[in-house]
């Protein structure tokens, strides 16, 4: 049977991810309320400003960055673009 969450992006119930994206309390809070369409969308946004910005995983604020935008992506409030991208 699958999942459903109340989605913070989509605000609406849609199937949600099959375990938490990663451990502890915040990769929790993301399971309870971020369905698997708005997690695939942040993924594929996340690869293109990794990409288009030249971010390094390594470095703690590029990591820090990527989280106040995912936060503000799943949360519907604005949100940096990759330089160049145009949506199909």
């Amino acid at each position: 049977m699958t999942r459903m969450v109340f989605c913070t992006k989509y605000q609406q119930e849609l199937e949600g991810m099959a375990k938490p994206p990663f451990p502890g309390p915040n990769g929790q809070a993301l399971f309870d309320s971020v369905s698997q369409k708005a997690w695939d969308e942040w993924q594929a946004h996340q690869t293109r400003l990794i990409n288009e910005k030249q971010l390094s995983m390594m470095d703690p604020e590029s990591r820090k960055y990527l989280q106040a935008q995912q936060k503000k992506f799943l949360n519907n409030e604005d949100f940096d673009q990759a330089d160049g991208y145009v949506p199909e």
